[in-house]
């Protein structure tokens, strides 16, 4: 399967961000001695996570957003197509959301919520949520 991809100038900027994050978060994982690998196509398709990280014969699965808004939405297919991995896989999978100035929150696929359009999950339920880094690393694996 091959994908054409048309970046317009906002389109562009948010795909540096998006691949700057990724690295940020493949970066501190590394850090912790996770072997790490990123999807190839990561950001343009939608039938894997774009992270995996392993350690002592566990892995967990990341779909990776930089979304510094109100609220984070994700397409149905693709959350569909997360907890499909989850389902598969039998890994943990979470959508990874860094928001400027708080940093990263992890949030499982069942905590979106359904509208008509997409899932979606606000910056206050997140934060009430409240799975950082340090707290996923240490109950995880």
């Amino acid at each position: 399967m091959f994908f054409k991809i048309i970046l317009t100038s906002d389109s562009l900027h948010r795909y540096v961000k998006g691949a700057r994050s990724e690295r940020e978060l493949i970066d501190l994982f590394y850090r912790m001695e996770y072997s790490v690998i990123r999807s190839a196509g990561s950001g343009i398709n939608s039938i894997s996570p774009d992270i995996l990280v392993f350690k002592n014969g566990k892995g967990l699965a990341f779909e990776c957003k930089a979304w510094n808004d109100t609220s984070l939405s994700l397409p149905k297919e693709k959350l569909r197509a997360l907890k499909l991995w989850q389902q598969n896989t039998n890994m943990p999978t979470y959508v990874a959301w860094r928001m400027n100035r708080t940093g990263w929150f992890f949030i499982k696929p069942e905590e979106f919520s359904e509208r008509d359009k997409n899932y979606t999950l606000t910056s206050k339920t997140a934060i009430q949520i409240n799975r950082r880094f340090d707290a996923l690393v240490s109950s995880t694996l």
